[in-house]
């Protein structure tokens, strides 16, 4: 049986939350509201990173049902999105069916393609690894998978007192942004231990930033402040 960093419990959560995923006011609307800074963020770095390519290949790691992965696509990037959820996968193919993006779903983990010898340009793990049963495996894995020269993308939570308050006790037992328990808190990595996952993997923080939510305007920003939410890239 092949080794992942998957949790199934995780995975059956969010599996529940399939026929609800592509609702922008449902469960998942924290990630419909978010997603234009992170793909912005993300196109903005690689289009300065990759200025000679004509779309770089993406591996969109833990992608759900495709809001990062579709958005992606229309950036111009040709996306290979992959989740352990068969339920997830369906709806992020009915989603996409039609179009003619450069865009293509798996059921996978990513050891799965690190078996394989797969490459990309770009890997992309948005909202994942505090979801993982194993971050060092998980990150060295997603390293492995990278081509020369290429680029890691994360976001996640830091782990601080305020984040316990805004991400996981404000978002899910407050506002309601969140369905309750869709965090672990003690999961949350902050800044300093990712650099060493990084490092660990053989990989180098080359820029981070926060992610700061406007509750009275609903708008997401990019912030230096890193307590609550922050998004980073990495090269090898």
């Amino acid at each position: 049986m092949q080794r992942t960093s998957a949790d199934a419990a995780e995975i059956a959560r969010f599996d529940r939350l399939a026929a609800e995923w592509w609702n922008p006011v449902g469960p998942m609307r924290p990630l419909h509201r978010m997603n234009a800074l992170r793909v912005g963020w993300i196109a903005g770095r690689a289009r300065r990173h990759f200025p000679e390519a004509e779309g770089p290949t993406v591996l969109d790691v833990g992608c759900g049902a495709g809001l990062a992965s579709e958005a992606l696509a229309r950036q111009g990037f040709s996306v290979l999105g992959i989740d352990p959820s068969a339920r997830l996968i369906a709806a992020a193919e009915a989603h996409a069916a039609g179009s003619t993006l450069p865009l293509r779903y798996r059921l996978a983990v990513p050891e799965a393609l690190a078996a394989e010898g797969a490459h990309f340009h770009m890997i992309t793990a948005l909202e994942v690894i505090e979801h993982v049963a194993e971050p060092a495996s998980f990150v060295a894995t997603l390293s492995s998978l990278l081509a020369p020269g290429g680029s890691l993308f994360l976001s996640t939570i830091n782990r601080t007192l305020k984040s316990l308050i805004v991400a996981k006790l404000g978002a899910e037992y407050v506002l309601r942004l969140l369905p309750a328990g869709t965090h672990d808190w003690r999961r949350f990595i902050a800044p300093a231990k990712m650099d060493r996952l990084l490092a660990g993997a053989g990989l180098r923080l080359a820029e981070i930033a926060g992610m700061a939510f406007d509750p009275l305007t609903g708008i997401w920003r990019e912030s230096r402040d890193l307590s609550v939410n922050y998004i980073l890239m990495a090269e090898g």
